[in-house]
Order: structure tokens, then sequence, then C-alpha cells
């Protein structure tokens, strides 16, 4: 047994320094990664070889070697932070299709906390969204299978399916006394990136459901029609980002540079690698995926000036936080919500051999003026957060093993957002005891929505102010 596991050892401490070798990403000439590569924890490469010539020796029934060394890689991954994963041929295959609109599936964004799938946001015209799930939800059955126990990757593959087929969640909801069980269809996904209408006459409405591979042309389509079809000039424009997930970064670029000065910088990245500190800007070598026309180039030149609201939630994420928080930086548009979800960092797909690929979390985002959005989010100009759709206020600081920000690590400052949520929670416990909110939510750009027709007032009062300014300085 010792000689066996001794060989076991020298194999496994070889493979994991070939495997290590083998990733040449262009990273690995930063002289840092070099020096940590050649020098492998050699004790603790050993003690994952010898579980794993027990497992191989004592487990109750065999177990293939492919297993085993996949869910270490896994676990790997799982355990750096909520966003880092390993993608198999599926998954894969499944990400590159979701980012061009179409997918089959629930629309559901996930997490796993405490051995359970926890909702992060339902996404807008989806089964899940439709039948009243909710952010904050915490999955504890997939149809007569208990989710404790369940690798995320496992829960979201049983989640997926035939379009047309059933499937029960089983859910528990805060305030709710007993679980709820939800029977939905599952459909193929298809998410109109982009939706527009006017609202008023001069008043044009934009909504943003995530950022995919056509999001920037979408918009240039919908701007370009919103202008043509107006009777007036244009007013104002609303953009609404609000429980946008996210998506492409070049797509947040293409979305920023419609609206922000010709090479105005968008957002900054930094992080260990060379690769990794990047200035994204409104520039078509930032937002054009290969050669190609500029689809920005003809919009009509006011809609670099009009006056703008831009609407978030605890649902906008990742590309809209960058999106949000370069308008506000640039002073661009104002802001108005409530605190968004704060994911602030970058993660790289990296292609592996047997079309698999590995997830990494690599860099955080910045703000055009430095401001890390990593577990903190934008806070808006205005703060509504009586019109959230949301109340569960779920954020990446409330995700197990989220990646802290940087700058609250540097000044030994820790953000007070749990704090004010939690006091936010206190005052309004009764209110929500006595009158639990609806499980329909509210259509997003309907007469029904409240804070839509806020930003419309909002941008009126602007309009109305502008007015006098200038009437004042023709007196003078």
């Amino acid at each position: 047994m010792r000689n066996f596991m001794n060989k076991i050892s020298l194999v496994f401490i070889g493979i994991i320094a070939g495997v290590m070798v083998s990733l040449n990403f262009s990273a690995i000439a930063d002289k840092e990664i070099k020096e940590e590569l050649q020098t492998l924890p050699i004790e603790e490469l050993r003690t994952f070889s010898q579980v794993f010539g027990r497992i191989k020796s004592d487990y109750v029934e065999p177990v293939e070697d492919k297993k085993l060394i996949t869910e270490a890689i896994n676990g790997m991954l799982v355990g750096l932070d909520p966003h880092s994963a390993f993608l198999d041929n599926e998954e894969y295959k499944e990400l590159q299709i979701g980012t061009q609109g179409e997918f089959g599936g629930l629309g559901i964004q996930v997490t796993m906390e405490d051995g359970l799938v926890k909702v992060i946001s339902p996404i807008e015209d989806t089964p899940a969204y439709r039948a009243g799930i909710k952010t904050g939800d915490l999955i504890i059955k997939i149809d007569d299978t208990a989710v404790k126990g369940m690798t995320l990757n496992e829960a979201i593959k049983r989640m997926r399916g035939k379009p047309d087929t059933s499937i029960t969640l089983t859910i528990i909801r805060e305030g709710e006394a007993e679980p709820l069980a939800f029977t939905l269809v599952r459909d193929v996904i298809k998410i109109e990136s982009v939706k527009s209408r006017l609202v008023e006459p001069g008043y044009a409405y934009v909504r943003i459901t995530q950022f995919q591979e056509r999001t920037g042309e979408n918009l240039a389509e919908a701007i370009t029609k919103l202008y043509s079809e107006s009777k007036v000039p244009m007013k104002g424009l609303i953009l609404d980002l609000r429980n946008d997930p996210g998506g492409l970064l070049n797509s947040a670029v293409a979305v920023s540079a419609a609206f922000l000065p010709n090479n105005a910088l968008v957002v900054y990245t930094e992080g260990r690698t060379s690769d990794a500190k990047m200035q994204l800007r409104a520039n078509p070598e930032y937002y054009l995926r290969g050669p190609g026309k500029d689809f920005l180039a003809n919009l009509p030149q006011s809609i670099k000036t009009i006056p703008m609201v831009t609407l978030v939630n605890g649902g906008s994420a990742s590309a809209s936080e960058i999106v949000a928080g370069a308008l506000q930086d640039y002073k661009r548009s104002t802001i108005m919500g409530s605190q968004t979800f704060g994911k602030g960092s970058v993660q790289t797909i990296l292609p592996l051999s047997n079309n698999t690929a590995i997830k990494l979390t690599t860099a955080r985002y910045y703000t055009p003026n430095g401001q890390s959005i990593q577990a903190k989010g934008i806070t808006p100009d205005i703060l509504d957060e009586d019109t959230d759709n949301d109340s569960r206020l779920l954020r990446e600081v409330d995700l197990n093993r989220h990646l802290n920000n940087s700058q609250e690590e540097n000044t030994g400052k820790k953000s007070t957002l749990r704090k004010k949520n939690a006091d936010s929670s206190k005052k309004s416990g009764n209110k929500a005891d006595k009158k639990p909110k609806s499980h329909e939510p509210v259509e997003f750009g309907t007469k029904d929505d409240q804070l839509l027709t806020k930003a419309i007032n909002h941008l009126k009062s602007m309009a109305q102010k502008s007015r006098q300014k200038t009437a004042k300085a023709t007196q003078g």
C-alpha cells in the first residue's frame, strides 16, 4: 500500500506540474506568476494524491479517474468565488449560445449558498419571471429531488431540459411560513435585448434586458427608430437597466459610447497579469467584434447631449453597472433607483482541451473616476428604494466567498450597505408583515411602473429649470 501511495503521489505531482505548464496563457509571462509556479506546494499536492489514492482503493464503489479529477477541478474553482467555474462540453456550448440571446431553460440566474440554490434574478419575459420567482428565493427541491448535496452545475442541469416539459421548484421565501411550490414549463429562452418606445411626445424609453452580441447594434436601431417616430424634437431619454444581469463587456462599452463623447474612458480593469489590465474607451476599437461598420456612427448628434435618466436596482449587475457608472461619472445621466448588485469582477473564459473551459475571475472593474464596483455597486444620484421591484435586496456582498472591494481592503473600511439594508428592513418590517408583496412583479415600462413615472417627471423638471435659466439669462 505504501508503495502504491508513493507512486500515486509522484504521478499526481507530475500531472499537476504538467497541467500548470501546459496552461500557457500569455499571463504566464508575468514574473510573479512564474515564480509561484516554480514553487509548487509539494506537501499539499501529496495530501491531494493520498486522498485520491484512498478513494480509489477504499471507497464503497469504484470511481472513475475522470470523475475524481473533474470534481477536484470543480472544487478548486468553486472554492474561489461565486463566479469562477469549470465548464464541461455542454455548459461551454450553452454559454456561447446564451450570449447570442437564445437558449433553453427557465430563465433564472442562480448561485449556491449553504448547500441550496439561491436566485440572483429571474430574467424578464421567461417562465421563471412569469411564475413569480423572486430574487433571494432558496430552491430546496427540484421536482422530487432535494437540492442539498448537489453542486450548482448539477442543479442547473436538472432545471434545464427540452422545451414544453414541466418542472416543479420548491422554494423557501423570506416572510412565507411554508415552502412554495412553482410548476414551470421549460421554454426556449429568446431574450429581446433592447426594447424601446415613446412614452410621451418627445420622451423616449429604452430598456436593455441583457448585454448580448448585438446589443449595441440593436440600441442604435432603436434610437434611430425613436427619433424618426417622434413628431416633436426629442426632449429626454430614459435608459432602463433594472434587473439586467449583465453580459458581454464590449456591448456595455458600445451602449456607453452611444451617449458619451468619442474616446471617453468607459471602464478600466485591474488584475495580477498584464492581460487583466485594460482601459476600454468609447471607440469602435473597443466595442466592435472584428472588422465591420461602426453601427453608432450615424446616430443623431443630439443623443450625446439629450437629458437622460438611467434606472437601476438591485438586479442591475456587471455590464449594467459599468454603463451606469460611466454615465454617472461623466454626469451624462441622472442615475435613479436603488443600490445596484455590486458585481465588479471580470470573468475570463479560458478554453481547455475537449471543448471544455474554465470561467476564471481575473480582474476587478473600476469606473472612469476610479471607483471599484465590486461588492459595493453603484449608488444612485436619486435613491428611490420604495419603487424597487424587488424587496429581497440580494447583492454580491451577500454571496458566500464573494471577492472583497479592493479599495475597502486598502483603507480598512467595511461597506455599510448591509447595515443600511438591515436598518431599512427593520423599519419596513411591520408594514411588510401586514401586507406582503404580490407574487406578480410589476412590468417595467408600463403605466404601473412608478419609477418610470418619476423619471419622466424628473426630465420635465430639468427642462423647466433649463427654460427658466435661459429666460433669466436673456432678461439679464
